[in-house]
């Protein structure tokens, strides 16, 4: 599932794809809020609570309306701001406005959120900064389903799945050469193609990230971003 501004300006905009685009963003980015949520004390229900609360006035009040224009700052930065005057005004909110109106509801598995925010190393980083890593990998994640589609488009969806475990990390001693007997080709030209496949993932990471800038030249700054958070 992609993240890049295009959705999320279609999200922000009047259109036919204006529905599906809000889904898609609510889809997308509700668990760095909800961790979020949860590194502020919350209980895992309060959280969920919270973080429905959050995207029903993100659909509700229209703040993605003219979206557009800030398409040259970071949407992780935007959307963190309106979490956090989401969490001071809750109280205030919870006494003056029933929540829910006419927006559908966020369906949060609990006991999935939990899993996922358990599974998480111990940390002493500050909730703003393990926002942004996991604002990071959502990137990443959109960056290998881009790769994935790609592969799938000129019928390579079975060597993308036998060589993308190597994006992360380098080869154990002999998998190559195991590699290369269920594939039939030499054990160099695995390497080779894992090389070919780690420089088309780092160019759909670019485009993941260049997505909704004017200037191109700002790319090289937003990878240095991406890297600094993970």
């Amino acid at each position: 599932m992609t993240t890049h501004w295009p959705t999320v300006m279609q999200a922000g905009a009047e259109g036919p794809q204006r529905a599906a685009a809000l889904d898609q963003v609510c889809r997308v980015y509700w668990y760095p809020v909800y961790a979020f949520i949860r590194r502020q004390g919350k209980s895992p229900e309060d959280a969920q609570d919270c973080t429905q609360a959050f995207f029903e006035k993100l659909l509700r009040r229209g703040w993605l309306d003219g979206i557009e224009k800030l398409a040259n700052a970071r949407f992780s930065t935007w959307l963190l701001t309106r979490v956090k005057t989401h969490l001071q005004n809750a109280h205030r909110d919870a006494s003056t406005e029933k929540r829910g109106g006419s927006a559908q509801p966020l369906s949060i598995d609990l006991l999935q959120a939990e899993n996922w925010y358990g599974a998480e190393p111990f940390s002493d980083e500050s909730p703003e900064r393990a926002f942004e890593r996991r604002w990071a990998l959502t990137v990443l994640d959109a960056a290998l389903v881009r790769l994935r589609l790609d592969c799938a488009a000129i019928g390579k969806t079975e060597l993308f799945e036998d060589l993308s475990p190597f994006l992360s990390r380098e080869p154990e001693r002999g998998e190559y050469q195991v590699l290369a007997a269920k594939l039939q080709v030499r054990e160099n030209s695995v390497a080779v193609a894992v090389h070919r496949l780690r420089l088309q993932y780092r160019d759909a990471v670019r485009a993941e990230l260049a997505a909704g800038l004017a200037d191109p030249a700002m790319v090289e700054e937003e990878l240095r971003h991406l890297a600094a958070c993970l």
